[in-house]
């Protein structure tokens, strides 16, 4: 599959940007950045996707978001986890452990190949 023809799952966005910034806050480029390397470039974030998944995020209150200065030294918003987002990932990590292990059921592939 080339990546022009992977698209993202409903949700599955969410969880990929909850999980970049379990760790430390990022800025929107750094989240895209941090999946784009996770995933060897297989997936991208479309910039609109991304802003609108952070920003929905922050309304749930599952995302902090403060303003502070990028390693390019622009200023830029950083989100962090917070207590309810931290819940959300487990949550959702779980969710889709289980539908990942269901689709390579179904292939006939051990988890994770």
């Amino acid at each position: 599959m080339t990546k022009k023809q992977m698209s993202l799952l409903q949700g599955t966005l969410d969880v990929l940007v909850l999980k970049a910034v379990a760790t430390e806050p990022r800025h929107g480029y750094g989240v895209a950045e941090w999946i784009r390397m996770t995933t060897d470039g297989t997936l991208e974030v479309e910039d609109g996707a991304l802003y609108t998944s952070l920003h929905r995020m922050h309304k749930r209150g599952w995302l902090d978001a403060e303003w502070g200065v990028s390693e390019n030294n622009r200023r830029a918003k950083f989100y962090a986890l917070t207590g309810a987002g931290r819940k959300e990932l487990e949550r959702a990590e779980g969710e889709w452990a289980r539908y990942a292990d269901a689709v390579f059921k179904v292939l006939g592939r051990p988890s994770g190949s």
